[in-house]
């Protein structure tokens, strides 16, 4: 398996996802909703996990800490980070995997939700 992929034929796929969802929880990440857009023709990984903090130090925090999670736990590292200097909304690529961190107001701008509402959600409790 190549370092920076998560591998959709295995459970490490499924690993990686609980990984980030507790890495989200853990740095206090609220409005978590997964994704799946394994059904939808014109997706270009098989899921979004999305979430936001309250301040861009959050986003930075939220982000940094899926990003050394997934290291240090699968050994994977991102493909590709974007954001992370203004940190209002900051996107971790684990190619299969796309997390968006969000500073509420980019989320409500954006509103990758309504835009990918064919794909099934799941929502998570905030802790």
């Amino acid at each position: 398996m190549d370092k920076t992929t998560v591998n959709p034929n295995t459970e490490s796929m499924t690993t990686a996802l609980d990984l980030i969802i507790d890495s989200i929880q853990d740095t206090k990440g609220q409005n978590i909703v997964k994704l799946d857009l394994r059904h939808l023709d014109e997706a270009s990984c098989d899921y979004f996990v999305i979430c936001e903090g309250n301040s861009t130090t959050q986003v930075s925090a939220i982000a940094g800490n899926i990003e050394k999670t997934i290291k240090d736990e699968l050994g994977l590292l991102p493909y590709h980070t974007e954001g992370k200097n203004s940190s209002t909304w900051v996107l971790v690529d684990y190619f299969d995997v796309v997390v968006h961190v969000f500073y509420p107001e980019t989320r409500k701008f954006y509103e990758l939700e309504e835009l990918w509402s064919d794909a099934k959600a799941t929502e998570y409790q905030d802790i």
